[in-house]
């Protein structure tokens, strides 16, 4: 897989000064757009986007420096319309313009190019299941939230808190399929991930019905003022770890994507993500269980 992944950023090198096209880039690393996105945000730490846009203005940057061209022929050379939207990036990278770095002289950031590989720990093993579920109910409250890679996301927080323990437990009651009782259900993310993008956060329950059998006509609990999300049958890694909270689930997260993806025949696949959390009764530690929906890889 890294093998793989070296050679796309090998041809977003080539194609610095052309288009560059995610398929293509997925079809080199023989994955999907999707997956390749989410991987390298991932392993990198930045969206695959936003490596491309600073490679260009890296590279740009030297042509403005040399001098050889003008700045209108740079600007349309690595995909600018105009020289005024160059001028833009340039200076939100590099904090100049590029007249006045060409004029000055001035210290000039720069993007590196990146590459891959795989460094051997051998100190940990990671537990998992491969999981075939039939279509679910994700059903409960539902709030749109930005994304915190790291401590608290105060936002989440906030939002459980104004639900009252009333509203928690009644959808605790509507929970019949693993993962059971009330779970954090992440989508319509970013493929970035990018700090701060948002994100539909669902404080829920996943049930066998149907959205349209929640009305509680049955004699069973019924979904009246609450969100649903209807997720159909499909392959799932299953991820459970433990540890202080909330920095062991951030690292099983950024684990499940930076060892374990590369490390076996799995892709990630368009679907909510589903975390199951049990906190000790101080808050200070958990374990949890992370759901991530998958689909083979070629071999």
């Amino acid at each position: 897989m890294l093998e793989r992944l070296n050679e796309a950023m090998g041809h977003i090198e080539d194609h610095l000064d052309g288009r560059i096209d995610p398929e293509e880039l997925a079809r080199i690393a023989w994955t999907s757009p999707y997956h390749l996105r989410r991987m390298f945000s991932a392993l990198a730490g930045l969206p695959l986007s936003e490596y491309v846009r600073r490679r260009r203005l890296t590279v740009a940057a030297a042509e403005v420096m040399a001098g050889e061209r003008t700045l209108l022929e740079i600007a349309l050379r690595y995909g600018y319309g105009s020289g005024e939207a160059f001028a833009r990036a340039f200076r939100a990278l590099h904090g100049v313009g590029p007249a006045e770095a060409r004029r000055s002289g001035a210290v000039l950031e720069s993007q590196p190019r990146m590459s891959f590989r795989l460094i051997i720990e051998g100190s940990s093993s990671m537990r998992y299941r491969i999981v075939e579920k039939d279509a679910f109910t994700v059903v409960g409250r539902k709030a749109r939230v930005p994304l915190v890679h790291e401590g608290v996301n105060p936002a989440i927080a906030a939002f459980i808190r104004g639900l009252g323990a009333g509203t928690v437990s009644r959808i605790e009651a509507l929970s019949d399929t693993e993962p059971h009782g009330v779970v954090g259900v992440t989508d319509d993310l970013a493929d970035s991930r990018a700090e701060g993008t948002e994100l539909d956060y669902y404080h829920a329950a996943v049930t066998s019905r149907a959205p349209e059998d929640l009305d509680g006509r049955d004699g069973t609990d019924g979904a009246d003022g609450l969100d649903t999300l209807r997720v159909p049958s499909g392959t799932w890694a299953v991820f459970d770890g433990d540890g202080p909270f909330p920095a062991a689930l951030q690292n099983l997260w950024r684990d499940v994507y930076t060892q374990w993806f590369p490390s076996n025949p799995y892709a990630s696949r368009p679907g909510p993500e589903l975390l199951r959390t049990r906190l000790s009764a101080d808050g200070a530690t958990a374990d949890a269980e992370i759901w991530i929906p998958v689909g083979r890889t070629a071999s």
